[in-house]
């Protein structure tokens, strides 16, 4: 059994999402053990909602699921990296296919993402 730690962080680790075919980094969510072990089991990406205390399974309003292609894990077992296969094209909430589309520049922020879809056209 692999053993991740989640104690360090009152049973909450970081998961940064990556796209297993592009490599652009997709989202950052966390993980308590529950949604690792849904993880695991199901192949779909489980995450735990810190805003609405409650398991998320990525897509599971929108369609937008994202399936597991490899799980990394650092030196002290403690944040995960997923690789992913982002199915329709979006990850973030905001329609966007990266929740990283904006970017820094000038103490200002301008987008640079691909907008996939507007929300409120998925989440009635």
């Amino acid at each position: 059994m692999i053993e991740i730690d989640f104690d360090k962080s009152n049973g909450l680790i970081p998961v940064i999402v990556q796209d297993d075919e592009t490599k652009e980094v997709l989202m950052l969510a966390y993980m308590n053990r529950e949604a690792w072990l849904k993880t695991q089991e199901t192949g779909k990406a489980t995450y735990w909602s810190r805003s609405r205390n409650e398991l998320w399974v990525k897509g599971e309003t929108s369609g937008h699921v994202q399936l597991v292609r490899e799980i990394l894990i650092d030196c002290d077992a403690d944040t995960l990296v997923l690789k992913v296969q982002q199915v329709g094209g979006a990850a973030c909430h905001t329609g966007y296919r990266s929740c990283f589309y904006r970017r820094v520049v000038n103490e200002k922020t301008e987008i640079v993402g691909e907008l996939v879809f507007k929300p409120e056209d998925v989440y009635k």
